[in-house]
């Protein structure tokens, strides 16, 4: 069977899929809350909240607040993983691509590093990849180099209980108290570990497993870290960044939207209208790079590095 005459099957059962996990979706999160309100009426409970309020000090030295690189920094990273997820999408869901990227290689590298054709979602995923990469180190070095590591990084341990205690307070929509411009709660807090010391360096390593021609120069890692082991985990950090993303935006539009938006946006620790100004000009300009990625513009862009031919 041709695989254009399977892609309708395939998009009725993601349509149907969907259309059973959302109700689904939201029973659970009714048993969830049920659950949580229930179990916070217990004494045990409240006895545990009022010990581990959902805070972990943090030394004296923490700076306060976020300065500007920060800013530059999220904003770029949102609109990075926009368009990594895009693409991601478009490999798993999208068929066979139309066209393909076929890098240039002069005659003294060609026997040593062949070219290798890719297809141009994979080309922009690569792409902008490369781009979410060198961002991240730059964020790594400014975020050790200005102590603001020490709020995204577990320095005691009773961040483990007070991270339940914030899990359970956002369980019951009882949200704990908010004090991001100083300190993140530690659920907050080890999510965010999770996201940039783990899920991030493990996206970049599989990544470089299942690349074309990383993969073949790879190839005496199989036994030890084989494709079929990486695919998978690759697929699944994608997934958390995408839970991670909306849990992110809702949780930050619903416990203080202007408050929140001007601690990442705007600099400030109010409730004025700047950070909300600055985040729906970056919703419009993601809005337009996501329209503006199309193949005629992506063929001539991919073109400047290589050869681009339609199949």
């Amino acid at each position: 069977m041709d695989i254009s005459s399977r892609e309708p099957t395939r998009s009725r059962g993601t349509r149907a899929t969907l259309l059973w996990a959302i109700p689904a979706a939201v029973i659970v999160l009714a048993v969830v809350v049920l659950a949580a309100r229930w179990f916070r009426d217990l004494p045990s409970a409240r006895s545990f909240l009022q010990t581990y309020p959902g805070d972990s000090a943090l030394p004296s030295w923490a700076p306060v607040g976020f300065p500007a690189w920060l800013e530059w920094q999220h904003f770029l990273s949102g609109l990075f993983l926009l368009l990594i997820f895009r693409t991601g999408m478009q490999m798993r869901f999208g068929g066979r691509p139309k066209s393909f990227w076929l890098r240039r290689n002069d005659g003294r590298v060609r026997t040593t590093n062949p070219p290798v054709r890719i297809g141009m979602p994979l080309w922009l995923h690569l792409s902008i990849d490369l781009l979410w990469v060198l961002n991240g180190i730059v964020f790594y070095v400014l975020i050790f180099a200005s102590g603001q590591w020490v709020r995204i990084v577990p320095t005691r341990w009773d961040v483990f209980p007070n991270a339940i205690s914030a899990g359970i307070q956002y369980a019951s929509l009882d949200w704990p108290n908010a004090h991001g411009w100083t300190n993140y709660n530690g659920l907050q807090l080890l999510t965010y570990f999770i996201t940039v010391f783990l899920a991030a360096p493990l996206a970049i390593l599989t990544g470089l497993r299942l690349a074309p021609g990383f993969a073949l120069r790879l190839r005496p890692l199989d036994r030890v870290f084989p494709l079929r082991v990486a695919k998978p985990i690759h697929w699944f950090t994608m997934v958390w960044f995408v839970a991670f993303t909306i849990v992110h935006v809702t949780l930050v539009l619903a416990t203080g939207a202007l408050r929140n938006l001007n601690h990442m946006y705007a600099g400030s620790d109010d409730e004025g209208w700047a950070g909300f100004a600055v985040f729906a000009a970056s919703i419009v300009v993601m809005v337009v790079i996501w329209v503006l990625a199309r193949p005629a513009i992506l063929n001539r862009l991919a073109a400047l590095g290589g050869t681009v031919r339609q199949r």
